[in-house]
């Protein structure tokens, strides 16, 4: 099975609205994040990847035909170059308000006091994506802004969905070439759904 959608948008963009869609439109089951905590081997593959020791993306994506989040948005250029068939959404969001989202969120994950700092979240998430400098809120802004602009210059706009998961169903299945489903289009991991999650 090779991916037929690839995320690239960051974290707290709506990545998990935005698997919970894919998967109900077919692309399923989709990669996400939470796919890697809650599997030993996930963890150790994903680690070694951010060490430097790629995997075989065949292998690494071989049981989904969807993957969005953390760790496909770090090694977005890898994976679409490897699955040049795959169209690539961006989500999307407001700076300011992704800022505030990841620090009352994902910021709460990269602790090296309570979390192993080799972890993919803290060793490239935290360290190499943002420098170890995602409290001073400029920079951080100003790396996911360049992220953004760095996956719009690459891609052709036919390879491309810039996409705020506020737009709904019409604009994805456009994109995906699929009928916009029955059901109301999903909504979840609010602020408040994550803590709880992860309980903080």
């Amino acid at each position: 099975m090779a991916l037929d959608v690839i995320g690239a948008g960051m974290g707290r963009t709506g990545t998990y609205t935005l698997n919970l869609a894919l998967e109900a439109i077919g692309f399923e089951p989709c990669h996400h994040m939470a796919d890697v905590m809650a599997s030993p081997e996930q963890k150790a593959l994903w680690r070694a990847a951010g060490q430097g020791q790629l995997p075989n993306w065949d292998e690494a994506y071989a049981d989904y035909r969807a993957a969005v989040d953390w760790p496909t948005a770090h090694f977005w250029r890898e994976v679409s170059d490897h699955f040049q068939g795959a169209k690539v959404i961006l989500t999307v969001r407001d700076p300011e308000a992704w800022y505030k989202s990841m620090m009352q969120t994902l910021r709460l994950t990269w602790d090296p006091a309570t979390n192993d700092p080799r972890s993919f979240g803290i060793a490239v998430v935290c360290n190499a994506v943002f420098g170890g400098r995602f409290d001073d809120r400029d920079h951080a802004i100003s790396v996911y802004e360049a992220h953004n602009a760095a996956v719009e210059a690459a891609l052709p706009p036919e390879r491309l969905l810039v996409y705020n998961v506020s737009e709904g169903w019409g604009p994805l299945c456009d994109f995906l070439g699929v009928a916009p489903p029955s059901d109301p289009f999903p909504r979840s991991n609010s602020t408040d759904e994550f803590r709880a999650r992860i309980g903080r």
